[in-house]
């Protein structure tokens, strides 16, 4: 089902799709629903984990601090501002919290036709305790080449809406990473407009310790753009962290590639992926997979995958989709057993492999130097709970 809109920006899609899948986007708060949990949107979520996102009025400030190349600005807008630019209204109440909360405007970072940085454009948001709304845009001119790098840092219960608009023929790496301290929560939206022509690679990285809720949206403001969407989730006991993608080819000859993993340890665990692919009665000679990998690294965890296509023309190149939930590869780790290596260094390379395929292909280095801290801490805790096990199996009276 569709909904006509009237935008007048060249290039910006002009009809929305709604569904149960994806509620219509409103800028107006009284627009979207107040969860329960029975929603097919929130039906894996621990709606009471989110509620002070979703009942207040959250307006604190949360700390901005960016380092930006030569020629790349940074600036308040107003909120009117903010919508005039705007491609992708909220489609939640979390997300129109966002908005109505940030107070102070929102942030507008802007990177001007052809540039070509050598360094990455670094946005940190560092929460200090404290409810906080944060609503950044971030315009990239056509045919510039940039990377652009959001960190999350500190403990926050943080509403986020961002926004990336990626202009003609621009060539961009788009880095978000959680690494938030245990007993923060971050939920939002992430919005990202592929130009005409335009390369755009997106990595996703939840790495911290908090409860994260992304609704991460792409679509296409002419033929030809190209989109890969990375990414890669640790989680703890207790935690939750849940990425729900929609991409939608809304033009012909467009291109999008999702690869999404994750690993799970620990009672309580969770993780949820939705991954949904609209392709448009218009969007004909168009290519797209999809694929989710999940990792269960001990007892008590749970992942929910849930991979979507919604098809409206067969004139398209290709279509797929793929979902994964699973222990360590038993053939894996029998093959390296086998070459005379212990158990608990097997297992540190099958998880190391599971992930680095992904971590090598950011680019920014100390990006790639963080996740793979991350990943050492996890692994360092993978070979704890190992030693524990086979303890506990040795020497039952030792665990005491």
């Amino acid at each position: 089902m569709s909904t006509i809109t009237s935008d007048p920006r060249p290039g910006i899609a002009s009809t929305q799709f709604t569904s149960h899948l994806h509620p219509e986007p409103s800028w107006q708060l009284a627009d979207h629903f107040v969860p329960t949990g029975r929603e097919e949107t929130w039906r894996f979520t621990p709606v009471k984990r989110f509620q002070t996102l979703i009942d207040a009025s959250v307006d604190g400030e949360l700390e901005v601090r960016t380092s930006l190349p030569e020629g790349v600005t940074s600036r308040r807008i107003s909120p009117q501002q903010a919508r005039e630019l705007s491609f992708d209204a909220p489609v939640d109440i979390v997300a129109a919290r966002a908005v109505t909360g940030a107070s102070a405007g929102a942030v507008l970072v802007e990177v001007p036709a052809g540039a070509t940085p050598s360094e990455p454009l670094v946005v940190e948001l560092h929460g200090d305790g404290r409810d906080a709304a944060v609503h950044l845009l971030v315009d990239i001119a056509h045919q510039a080449e940039v990377t652009v790098v959001l960190r999350h840092t500190g403990s926050a219960r943080l509403a986020a809406k961002v926004e990336v608009h990626v202009g003609e023929g621009a060539q961009v790496d788009i880095v978000s990473v959680q690494d938030w301290d245990a007993g923060a929560v971050h939920g939002g939206q992430f919005s990202v407009l592929v130009g005409r022509d335009a390369k755009v690679r997106t990595i996703q990285a939840s790495v911290g310790h908090g409860d994260v809720r992304l609704v991460e949206r792409a679509e296409y403001a002419g033929p030809g753009g190209e989109l890969e969407q990375l990414g890669i989730y640790f989680v703890q006991s207790g935690q939750h962290v849940e990425h729900r993608l929609l991409v939608d080819h809304n033009h012909p000859r467009t291109v999008s590639h999702v690869d999404y993993r994750g690993a799970l340890q620990g009672k309580g665990a969770h993780s949820v992926w939705i991954g949904d692919v609209m392709i448009r009665k218009n969007a004909v000679d168009i290519e797209t997979y999809e694929s989710n990998k999940n990792l269960m690294l001990t007892e008590g965890c749970q992942a929910d995958s849930v991979p979507n296509l919604e098809i409206e023309t067969g004139e398209i190149r290709g279509a797929g989709h793929s979902s994964s939930t699973g222990r360590f590869d038993d053939e894996q780790l029998f093959y390296l057993r086998s070459r005379g290596i212990p158990e608990e260094q097997a297992r540190r390379l099958v998880v190391e492999g599971f992930f680095l395929d992904i971590i090598r292909r950011i680019g920014v280095p100390q990006i790639e130097s963080r996740l793979t801290e991350a990943l050492n801490a996890q692994l360092a805790s993978i070979d704890g709970i190992t030693h524990e096990a086979m303890l506990g199996e040795a020497h039952p009276e030792e665990r005491q």
